[in-house]
């Protein structure tokens, strides 16, 4: 005699499998509709205002334990005033290689930043003939801003310095000396931060992502997980100016590659890449406190990572996860625009130097809240318009699980387009993850009833 409840099985492994099918078949769909012309487009956007010269771009790309992602390649992108491109050049050596910082030297080279096999490999490269004119490989993993100070000495930003004997980190701020190879000065953040601060001390606890030297006496430093930007005094070693605090996620949000600006006042300002809060904003540091002047593409923007306010008051946004680097107005129109597939980093105006020199959104009377116009809106490199991140934290917004939602979309959003190939969309990846529950809940459904079975029979 079959079991009494064996209808009811049958028809729920068949809604099961249903469920599966329905749930895979988009994925299937994209993979064999994909075009992997399209997964590495270098892409043209909306170009309204030609720009000055020549953009430099440095895109991440993807590697994972020595294998690089061909689709998703870490390399530097040369493109002209209207946006065409002009050249490409990608590592030639090293496994596990990336491209972080790019920064126009005075002579016309380029200084590029390249963590590779838990080293960093720094060089001049010369942009006409692609030839590196030195080079050093430094013994500091995943350094991700160097600067020149000048012809024998560098400003290193030094993360994931981890002491695993002491079991405490010595993330860092350092001056390298290129003549004689060494450190001839350093600034270690446990020094000027309590242990507590981002939870406790671990092998990545500043993710210090940025050095900038202000004048000849004051570095900007961007320790990312504190959630602040800070100016430091190299005489006296004193954090003279602090913009943000660990946590407080209306100020800052584990922000990147922050400028240091002086209004016509002198009042000082900071233009700043609020990556986890999607927006660029800008601070004035006035009556003894910060307040924030501007803010733009909030919610519109996917990570961005750099933003250069240039000489004619727009901003270089480098706009990470929709794979973009864009030029806007203080208004929030987009001018210029390049799709730099996979994940650029840093962008730079070259004919303008490195960082910032353009004037303060005070200067131009435009202080506001902004949101962005005339983008191509272009989908290159497997970019979302609507994220599953932004989804999931909007579904669960205003409920119990508000925080819990708001922290699983911002780990999605952050994490998921590193992971999955640059033909599957967010909600294919999600689909094939609730496939994958589904079959594992079946599964275990199907061992607890064997068993019981089982059990019965004896």
């Amino acid at each position: 005699m079959l079991p009494a409840d064996y209808s009811r099985a049958t028809v729920a492994r068949l809604l099961a499998a249903l469920l599966v099918v329905s749930l895979i078949a988009p994925i299937a769909v994209s993979a064999v509709t994909a075009d992997d012309r399209e997964a590495t487009t270098l892409q043209r956007g909306t170009v309204t205002s030609p720009a000055n010269g020549t953009t430099v771009v440095s895109t991440q790309g993807y590697t994972f334990q020595g294998n690089t992602n061909p689709k998703k390649p870490a390399r530097l992108v040369a493109v002209d005033e209207r946006a065409r491109l002009q050249w490409t050049y990608t590592s030639r050596q090293g496994t596990d290689a990336w491209f972080f910082d790019v920064d126009p030297l005075p002579n016309g080279n380029l200084l590029v930043v390249s963590p590779r096999e838990g080293k960093t490999l720094v060089y001049e490269l010369d942009p006409e003939t692609r030839e590196r004119e030195w080079e050093r490989l430094l013994p500091y993993e995943d350094t991700h801003d160097i600067d020149m100070l000048n012809d024998t000495a560098l400003a290193v930003s030094h993360m994931r310095a981890w002491n695993e004997s002491e079991g405490v980190s010595n993330d860092e701020l350092l001056v390298y000396n290129l003549t004689t190879d060494t450190v001839t000065w350093r600034w270690r953040y446990r020094d000027h931060y309590p242990a507590s601060t981002d939870g406790g001390q671990d092998d990545d606890w500043t993710h210090s992502n940025d050095i900038d030297p202000v004048g000849d006496d004051k570095f900007l430093a961007s320790p990312r997980n504190f959630d602040q930007v800070i100016l430091v005094n190299r005489t006296t070693g004193e954090i003279e100016l602090q913009l943000g605090e660990d946590g407080n996620h209306d100020i800052l949000n584990e922000q990147h590659n922050p400028d240091f600006l002086r209004g016509a006042d002198g009042t000082p300002t900071i233009l700043v890449a609020d990556s986890h809060n999607d927006r660029v904003v800008e601070y004035a540091y006035t009556n003894g406190n910060w307040t924030r002047t501007w803010e733009v593409g909030s919610g519109q923007l996917n990570w961005p990572r750099d933003a250069d306010r240039l000489p004619n008051g727009n901003t270089l946004i480098t706009d990470t996860l929709n794979h973009r680097v864009i030029e806007v107005t203080p208004t929030g129109e987009v001018v210029w625009e390049y799709y730099a597939t996979w994940g650029p980093y840093d962008s730079e105006r070259v004919a303008h130097g490195d960082g910032s020199t353009g004037p303060t959104i005070r200067e131009q009377n435009a202080t506001g809240s902004y949101t962005l116009s005339g983008s191509a809106n272009l989908t290159a490199g497997g970019s979302e318009p609507t994220p599953v991140g932004t989804t999931i934290e909007a579904t669960f917004a205003g409920t119990p699980l508000d925080d819990t939602g708001a922290t699983v979309g911002a780990l999605w959003g952050h994490y998921t387009p590193w992971l999955r190939p640059v033909w599957m969309s967010g909600w294919d990846l999600f689909y094939g993850l609730v496939a994958g529950v589904v079959l594992l809940g079946w599964a275990v459904a199907e061992g607890i009833r064997v068993g019981r079975t089982r059990l019965a029979g004896r």
